[in-house]
């Protein structure tokens, strides 16, 4: 007979947005049996019962991280990305790092393009028993024009650089999407906008047109995938919405036609500022120029109305923490998104929980098998230190995540192994410039960070 498991005496956050109940929840196989008396009593007749008590803490649905770039491994910028990874390494390493995840509470990504195609073989991987780590679904390489993406002239004009795959012509797009389909991309990633070099100061501009957008969706949707895209910019998220796309990133700096199709076509969006939200915090600890502080931070202001109104209209919000760079390493900021929406956008904290877990199951393509606690849903839950509903930043503090499951299998959550450097894996720096100040005067302030827009 299949094991039970009695998770009892915790404080339970559904996921649906509801407030915490003190209750019961028995798990059997997979699968959540049953909740409160309905637990106890099919508890008191199981047999090698296992119970938890849970006094303490809080049981929610394990976090799902809606833009999470598991084969990036931390990188401090682009270059290193295309020019120092190694694919079979590439995959190794974010086996690894899909450790922390489990142990900061995340049970699920969308990982929205990866060097090499790889983290379809790692999401494999996962499924077959041959690697631990979260419920993936993946996109493959994101689709770009000749104009480029977000890395300006260091993409190539044709074929692959990095996680990038350039098309041009109906026959190439057509001819890739589904390739990607065939190779086992769960989603079509898109660049609806990027960085011209020579018009930078414009901001990302929208570089598909309207007619290729739509045979991106069509040609996708007729093999049962979705398309999603990174949107920065009113004309590139109401373009992707009107064209079909199914999942927007980002979706700044829209203006009131471009909202009005998100809206009309309830197309999720998963804002993911994290890395802003780091920058804005944090960066003067790293030495980055205060103007681009200010830059990143009316990224997110800009967009509080928007947003807001969207969430208000019924536009399902994710969670993402475009963790895979050095601003926003695994393991550490998963949570962060969630605070962004409650101290910008005004959310509750159980508003926020529910885009990071309920919602997130979109991103999974597992709408109502993942995210919420009922019965029926698979068992992907955590249990954390403190009144997750009152703050939740108390999922970041280290130690807070006590137990993981997925699937109904609790996670190992011992420390992970220490890791070393690895040979050729980071681009080589010189440290700061070596001015006239800094060899014979009083040190010179450091030099600010400039980070690179991401997708």
């Amino acid at each position: 007979m299949t094991k039970a498991i009695l998770i009892r005496g915790g404080s339970v956050i559904d996921g649906t947005g509801a407030p915490p109940v003190r209750t019961s929840i028995l798990v059997r196989g997979e699968t959540i049996a049953a909740l409160g008396e309905a637990a106890e009593a099919e508890a008191a007749r199981a047999s090698g019962l296992e119970t938890v008590d849970a006094t303490g803490c809080t049981v929610m649905p394990g976090l799902i991280d809606a833009h999470c770039h598991l084969a990036f491994d931390d990188a401090a910028s682009n270059a290193e990305i295309f020019h120092q990874r190694r694919n079979a390494l590439s995959a190794l390493v974010a086996a690894y790092n899909a450790g922390k995840l489990i142990r900061a509470g995340v049970t699920g990504i969308l990982d929205p393009d990866s060097t090499f195609e790889n983290m379809i073989d790692l999401r494999d991987a996962i499924e077959a028993g041959v690697a631990r780590g979260p419920r993936m679904a993946c996109g493959a390489y994101a689709l770009i024009t000749g104009v480029g993406g977000t890395a300006g002239r260091l993409i190539a004009d044709e074929g692959i650089t990095g996680y990038y795959m350039c098309v041009s012509g109906r026959d190439e797009i057509v001819r890739e999407v589904r390739r990607q389909v065939k190779v086992g991309a769960d989603w079509i990633k898109v660049h609806v906008t990027g960085i011209i070099p020579r018009q930078a100061h414009r901001g990302e501009l929208c570089v598909w047109t309207m007619d290729e957008l739509k045979l991106i969706c069509d040609t996708a949707h007729a093999l049962d995938t979705p398309v999603m895209g990174h949107c920065r910019g009113a004309q590139a998220t109401r373009m992707a919405a009107e064209a079909g796309f199914d999942l927007i990133f980002h979706a700044t700096a829209m203006d009131d036609a471009a909202l009005q199709a998100v809206i009309d076509r309830k197309i999720p969006i998963a804002p993911a500022l994290t890395f802003q939200a780091n920058m804005v915090d944090f960066g003067d600890r790293l030495g980055t120029a205060p103007e681009l502080i200010r830059l990143f931070e009316r990224e997110i202001t800009d967009s509080v109305d928007t947003i807001t109104a969207a969430h208000r209209a019924g536009v399902p919000i994710l969670c993402g923490s475009e963790a895979g760079f050095s601003m926003v390493p695994y393991g550490a900021w998963h949570y962060r998104e969630m605070e962004v929406f409650v101290r910008y956008f005004g959310m509750t904290p159980l508003e926020a929980i529910r885009c990071a877990t309920m919602e997130g199951a979109r991103a999974l393509r597992m709408e109502g098998r993942v995210g919420a606690i009922a019965p029926g849903m698979l068992a992907d839950l955590i249990c954390v230190s403190g009144a997750v509903e009152r703050d939740v930043t108390i999922l970041g503090r280290p130690g807070a995540v006590r137990r993981v499951m997925i699937g109904g299998v609790w996670q190992d959550l011992s420390p992970l192994p220490p890791r070393r450097p690895i040979p050729g894996w980071r681009l080589a720096s010189m440290g700061r410039t070596l001015t006239r100040e800094i060899a014979f005067g009083e040190e010179a302030a450091a030099e600010p960070f400039v980070a690179e827009e991401l997708h």
